[in-house]
């Protein structure tokens, strides 16, 4: 380790000792059915999201908690694995799982590793430096992780607990906690999107862009990329940079989206206060930012057209598809497309059922569709298939009562958008979504122990002063 890096890494225990109060501990763990003490809270993902809420707990004194990552240590999240753009596309001052701590901000840790001088020169942050970054906060931090653990189940446990069940190497163990949050990112509520018309292909000859994808093994290869946003365009230049021999890129608008609302709505009075606003507002503004999609930047762009082989159709939805002696065709308005190989960027759509972790509940888990009936021109079936989440980011049920034990399970990934706005998938809104999970997970414990509470203030007794009153003089003593 570097001078600096240490240096930093002391100011860091030295800031956080100053901000510490109050200190006291004010939680008891309930025991669970194997007869350990049960986690107050157990955060399952250990990327970004997951990081920035166990700090966030840490600093509430909710220390009795566990973050598990189905994934080795440092390869938590996208950045090393699906992510295919070289830098972050947030600009490089915006900060994130540091909880708007200095000392643990990326440019903080960015000057102690690599000099000032290269902060002041850099434009984007390269994203191994960021999963650098990310691995260094979870360590000075010392958080309590166990990767290789990938959760399998949610059920209703005795005492108001929760059972978590785990798989990993050495087999499969129960977790008990009073409440987990589900900090899982970009697929925590269905799976990535494969057109209708692309389902039957052989599988061979199609994936989404958050599969493990042989691009060296599409040289001299045509690929076509379905979708526009910034995923697909980085699939595209991975593919075009490996040496396919032309890369169609269809986009099914008329025109390209090149604006970005997200750059739009980073204020804080949007990310804080989204989730305030009533159903028909919150609808409102998500349904406009998410009916846009997400849009890509310059450089992405030219990554891509920079390559004479790089081709986009505009106005090209695929409308079918099949396998011919010349290889995949698909069709669109436009024209055939032939190409040897299919990559899908299209998103990710809701489907509770697929995932195997929520299969106890999935029917009951009310979705947007559920609770609230938007004006005839603002209707989007796939928008109302986001869950409805409570204050505190929990579910909610679709039938009161019959899964009550589901307000104790709280999701901070992307299906959050349309409660919360950007919240769990998004750096630049942790320092203020963050908080508001924190709040929400500490108010329900405080709750659920009120009794405790009162009981124990009114057995306090413990003195602050000792009061000594002056013996008073007698008549004869005077």
């Amino acid at each position: 380790m570097s001078d600096a890096l240490a240096k930093l890494e002391a100011g860091v225990r030295a800031d956080l000792d100053k901000i510490a109060h109050p200190g006291a501990a004010w939680l008891e763990a309930k025991t669970g059915p194997d007869g350990q003490p049960a986690l107050d809270v157990l955060i399952v993902g250990a990327g970004q999201s997951g990081i920035a809420i166990g700090f966030g707990l840490m600093r509430s004194r909710v220390s009795n908690i566990l973050l598990i990552d189905k994934a080795e240590e440092g390869m938590e999240g996208p950045w090393l694995t699906y992510a295919r753009m070289p830098t972050l596309r947030s600009p490089k001052d915006y900060t994130g799982p540091d909880l708007d701590i200095p000392s643990l901000t990326y440019q903080s840790w960015h000057e102690a590793r690599f000099g000032k001088e290269s902060w002041q020169t850099l434009g984007l942050i390269p994203r191994a430096h960021w999963a650098e970054y990310l691995l260094w906060l979870r360590r000075t931090l010392d958080l309590p992780v166990c990767n290789g653990r990938e959760l399998l189940e949610i059920a209703p446990a005795a005492d108001g607990l929760l059972a978590a069940h785990v798989k990993h190497a050495e087999g499969a163990e129960t977790l008990y906690a009073r409440k987990i949050v589900l900090a899982t990112g970009q697929e925590g509520m269905g799976g990535w999107m494969i057109p209708e018309p692309l389902r039957d292909l052989p599988a061979s000859s199609v994936a989404t862009v958050a599969d493990d994808i042989d691009f060296e093994g599409l040289r001299g290869k045509r690929v076509a990329v379905i979708g526009a946003g910034a995923s697909a365009f980085d699939n595209a230049a991975t593919a075009l940079e490996a040496g396919a021999s032309e890369v169609h890129l269809l986009c099914r608008r008329a025109q390209i989206q090149v604006i970005q609302p997200y750059r739009w709505l980073t204020f804080r009075g949007f990310l804080r206060h989204l989730s305030d606003l009533d159903d028909a507002w919150r609808w409102r503004f998500m349904r406009k930012v998410l009916e846009m999609r997400e849009g890509f930047p310059q450089p992405t762009y030219n990554r891509c057209a920079r390559h004479a082989n790089f081709i986009l159709h505009e106005g090209a939805p695929v409308k079918a598809a099949c396998v011919t002696g010349k290889g995949v065709e698909l069709q669109t308005p436009r024209g055939a497309i032939t190409a040897d190989f299919v990559i899908c960027g299209a998103g990710i759509d809701m489907n509770f059922a697929e995932r195997g972790e929520l299969s106890r509940f999935a029917g009951n888990i009310a979705t947007w569709a559920d609770r609230y009936q938007p004006p005839e021109g603002e209707r989007n079936e796939r928008l109302g298939r986001f869950p409805y989440l409570a204050d505190d980011y929990a579910f909610t049920e679709r039938m009161p009562g019959k899964t009550p034990w589901i307000s104790d399970i709280h999701l901070f990934a992307i299906a959050s958008t349309m409660s919360f706005g950007a919240s769990g998938s998004s750096i630049n809104a942790m320092t203020t979504a963050v908080p508001k999970l924190v709040n929400g997970l500490t108010r329900g414990l405080f709750r659920a122990d009120v009794e405790r509470h009162w009981a124990s203030l009114s057995a306090y007794d413990v003195p602050q002063a000792v009061v000594a009153r002056p013996a008073r003089k007698t008549e004869e003593q005077r």
